[in-house]
């Protein structure tokens, strides 16, 4: 019997990418949720048997130019207060965090390519520790306070709250896991004009998305496995 999955996405190329075949492989069936066009309610998230809701380049707290997030968040405290398997990634970690009325704000700064995570002592117990050895893909210049009740997992020296758990179940990663290393010309196109405004070099990430890459793939994907053991 296969088990369905939601995927939340903001903008087409931050897609499931990497964890795409792993939730297959899983039994997973994947339908995805096209934030501001298909209705993300309290009904559609509740009955998945698991939601990744995926990044974005909007801030949580931009409910007024879009609001669209007013409902997505409802939606994402519901099933959070269910305690049902949820995993966010960049926005959607922000997301969640604000569902379970946790501070998110603009640093005014942002963390972009690839860089390395610091995991706390939790961490090192959590299934992040497949990813310890390998840079991973930072995009963002919001930031999360940790949750109430939830375990800090990762840091780096720019932003200090890289990630939480709260419970086995659910799972919020600032950076991306599921990027795939191939596809990144997408992330560089859609996101030209921030790399522009922040005078980022394009090339810079193109060549350590073929440097780590793989890598991390390899790594993700192990961390991705045992979470889903653990839900």
């Amino acid at each position: 019997m296969s088990l369905n999955a939601l995927a939340i996405r903001h903008v087409p190329f931050e897609d499931l990418g990497i964890l795409a075949p792993v939730l297959a492989e899983r039994g997973y069936r994947v339908q995805y949720l096209e934030a501001g066009v298909d209705a993300i309610d309290d009904a559609a998230l509740s009955d998945a048997d698991l939601v990744v809701i995926l990044g974005g380049p909007i801030g949580v707290y931009e409910t007024g130019r879009y609001p669209f997030l007013e409902q997505e968040l409802h939606a994402i405290g519901q099933r959070l207060r269910q305690d049902k398997p949820t995993l966010g990634i960049c926005l959607g970690a922000q997301l969640m965090a604000a569902a379970l009325g946790a501070e998110v704000a603009s640093t005014g700064r942002v963390e972009i390519g690839y860089a390395p995570l610091t995991l706390t002592a939790q961490g090192q117990e959590s299934v992040l520790s497949a990813v310890q050895s390998v840079p991973v893909l930072h995009w963002h210049g919001d930031q999360f306070a940790i949750p109430e009740g939830a375990s800090r997992l990762a840091e780096t020296p720019g932003f200090p709250n890289q990630a939480y758990a709260l419970g086995p179940r659910i799972l919020g990663l600032q950076f991306h896991l599921e990027a795939d290393s191939s596809q990144i010309e997408r992330w560089l196109i859609g996101h030209a004009c921030e790399l522009s405004l922040r005078q980022i070099d394009p090339a810079v990430i193109r060549a350590d998305a073929r440097r780590y890459g793989p890598q991390l793939e390899r790594c993700a994907r192990l961390a991705m496995e045992r979470w889903l053991d653990q839900i």
